[in-house]
């Protein structure tokens, strides 16, 4: 069983004109169905990784990060979620017939949004983990968007790994920043809790879509990820 729980806030979505899923904190979301994966990122880190040959990709959406470098920190065992969100999806990429030396992720989140965590910047050390942690399993990150000061919006194609953000008006959303400094707030003993639950009642699914040829992306001046403008609303991520 997966130590996460799979993202259940299914919808249609009128922006891309097919199926999606909202994703919240601690939440991932795999499949090979041509549908569009949603989160709404502060300070925490979507990864979003795919395997183009397969035809699949997946997200995962994780608010403390954890590499298991700092053993003896008086909080490492709170902050295992990052750990737990790269190994799950992995694994479960893995599981569906992708292949390691395919994969490809492009990152998002990291922002500096909740107030007073100016000296331990989560946002930050969020960001240093998915890099680092990406580049411990030798998954190549192909485009990032990480750290800042704006919360952001993401919208991820798994077929393909388009990937567009939307950076949010408000520096510091209240509903954002609400729902995250409330997971920050947790005690080890109440985030075990809740991870006890996740795990109890995952459940994983299969899907017998027809896999689709991925969709073309630009390429970006000097070899160099960033976001490109896609419309006055949204930016997509473009692939070196």
């Amino acid at each position: 069983m997966s130590g996460l729980p799979i993202a259940s806030n299914l919808y249609f979505d009128n922006h891309f004109k097919k199926p999606g899923v909202k994703l919240l904190p601690n939440e991932f979301y795999m499949t090979s169905e041509d549908m569009v994966l949603v989160t709404v990122l502060g300070s925490c880190v979507a990864a979003c990784i795919n395997d183009r040959t397969a035809g699949i990709g997946g997200m995962n959406h994780f608010m403390l990060p954890d590499d298991g470098s700092d053993a003896s920190h008086a909080s490492s065992d709170s902050m295992r979620y990052g750990a737990y969100a790269m190994e799950v999806l992995i694994n479960e990429l893995i599981k569906r017939g992708g292949r390691r030396e395919r994969f490809e992720a492009k990152v998002f989140g990291g922002g500096a949004v909740l107030a007073g965590m100016t000296t331990i910047n989560i946002g930050d050390r969020n960001s240093e983990f998915v890099r680092r942690y990406l580049a411990l399993e030798k998954i190549r990150i192909v485009a990032e968007d990480l750290q800042g000061m704006h919360p952001r919006k993401v919208a991820f194609m798994p077929r393909s790994g388009q990937v567009m953000v939307k950076k949010l008006k408000t520096a510091h959303d209240p509903i954002v920043v609400e729902r995250e400094q409330a997971l920050v707030q947790r005690t080890p003993e109440e985030r075990a809790e809740r991870l006890a639950k996740a795990r109890a009642r995952v459940e994983l699914f299969q899907s017998n879509a027809t896999v689709a040829k991925p969709r073309a992306e630009l390429f970006t001046a000097q070899g160099k990820p960033r976001a490109e403008l896609f419309t006055s609303r949204m930016k997509t991520v473009e692939e070196a």
